[in-house]
């Protein structure tokens, strides 16, 4: 029995090595430092950036840059978390997101909790992109034709954005794609520092005013809590990081988390060199009278602005394959384990394909689906980016009651918690999706119940 019983445990070792040997995010294991650096930079860095500047004029001056500083910090010290938490457990490594929920809140809870919010982000982001990358390229288009853009509807931009992408989803690792990363992380330096650069040439607008958007109470205080989730967009990188570990060779003596973290702190050094400026500067010059992205803005030089809108192209090109690697890589585990199929290139071919076309169907049919990032930021990347490395790091770390470790996280959760909780509800109360409140709710009820019976 004993026999039988060591061949069954090495039969299973063997299969799940070579399960883990075809997904996407364990199957290559020789990534440098720098590969972090450019995933992590183009996770970070989106298109989120350039709305920024229309976040600053719903928070104002004091608050906008306290929540831009304060969200900088945070973000930098969770994301620091989850690094260490990666192999936190001897002889194990934690390669998605929601396998370290599963060691912090068991194999049930942790799926439940970390999941939904996840791929909320991912799928999420994805389909802001392909928005964002269909309206960008006609942008530019418009821009650069001085006799009138051609009749095309932003459908179609958004199809060719998709054309694209069902040809790069194909690639198949995150290895794989980190040339297409580089490139990525490059426009995203290039169109911001764009951005703030043609925003001081420009020059401080006639008659501009720093008062908030809205005239009512009710307005000011809608702006200043969807701001607060358009900034929790822009830091919304946590939700791919430990996949970005995943891809770095480890061993006791050289583990992965020093490598990492080399790439996550010059990742977060572009972060600021892209944040700040044009955040600040975009606000300073237009006041209260910039658009949702700055890039509308400013309306010359249009050779320019064009460029700056195919930097956009190219980086939310690599961004949506950062972003749907993990996606791929849990969409072809549950086909293989849990619906038996085996793992082949044609597998591999129909689920990527359909989940593109998917993407790709919703972002023409909810082309405002940007709109949804005040809602999104609170129900999803507030929570995964925020607070939620801070209570598996309680669970995990088992930080000593009331010590500096142990006070950190308990502020940082709980603050963030109720941003999160109160602007993201504000939204669905504004906007009436009662199914959406629902299940975020539902989502937090359970957090709450684990940190209660967890740490009472």
């Amino acid at each position: 029995m004993d026999g039988e019983a060591e061949a069954a445990k090495k039969k299973a070792e063997e299969d799940q090595k070579s399960l883990n040997d075809w997904l996407p995010v364990t199957s290559s294991r020789n990534a440098k430092w720098w590969y972090s650096a450019f995933h992590n930079v183009t996770a970070m860095v989106g298109a989120g950036v350039l709305g920024l500047p229309y976040a600053m004029s719903e928070l104002g001056w004091g608050p906008g840059i306290t929540v831009m500083i304060l969200s900088w910090v945070i973000t930098l010290y969770t994301l620091w978390q989850m690094v260490e938490m990666h192999e936190c457990v001897p002889g194990k490594r934690f390669d998605r997101y929601h396998e370290l929920g599963q060691e912090a809140f068991g194999k049930k809870l942790g799926l439940w909790i970390v999941v939904p919010q996840q791929l909320t982000v991912e799928v999420g982001v994805n389909i802001v992109y392909m928005v964002t990358g269909g309206k960008s390229l006609k942008k530019a288009v418009d821009t650069l034709s001085p006799h009138g853009a051609p009749p095309i509807k932003t459908t179609y931009y958004i199809m060719m954005f998709a054309a694209i992408q069902f040809f790069l989803s194909h690639l198949p690792n995150f290895n794989s794609i980190t040339g297409v990363s580089f490139l990525a992380a490059v426009m995203s330096f290039c169109y911001s520092t764009i951005a703030w650069i043609s925003s001081v040439h420009k020059g401080v607008q006639p008659e501009i005013k720093y008062t908030p958007k809205a005239s009512t109470t009710v307005g000011q205080t809608f702006g200043f809590l969807s701001a607060l989730g358009d900034v929790a967009f822009a830091f919304a990188g946590h939700n791919v990081v430990l996949e970005i570990q995943a891809t770095i060779p480890s061993t006791p003596e050289k583990p992965s988390k020093k490598p990492m973290w080399r790439g996550v702190v010059f990742a977060y050094v572009v972060v600021a060199l892209c944040y700040f400026p044009v955040a600040m500067l975009g606000y300073w010059i237009f006041g209260n009278s910039v658009e949702d992205n700055i890039l509308i803005s400013l309306e010359r030089p249009p050779i320019l602005i064009a460029i700056a809108n195919l930097f956009v192209v190219i980086h939310v090109i690599g961004s949506y394959q950062v972003f749907a690697m993990p996606v791929f890589d849990m969409v072809e585990y549950f086909l293989v384990v849990k619906m038996k199929f085996k793992p082949t290139k044609f597998l591999r071919f129909v689920a990527r394909t359909s989940y593109v076309a998917l993407t790709m169907f919703l972002a023409i049919t909810f082309p405002f689906f940007g709109g949804l990032l005040g809602f999104f930021g609170g129900f999803a990347f507030a929570p995964t980016t925020y607070f939620l490395p801070c209570i598996m790091w309680l669970a995990l770390k088992k930080p000593k009651k009331f010590g500096l470790s142990w006070f950190i996280n308990w502020v940082y959760m709980y603050n963030s918690w109720g941003a999160a909780d109160v602007f993201s509800s504000n939204w669905c109360t504004e906007t009436n999706h009662i199914a959406s409140q629902g299940l975020q709710i539902l989502l937090l009820i359970i957090i709450k119940l684990y940190i209660w019976i967890m740490f009472s």
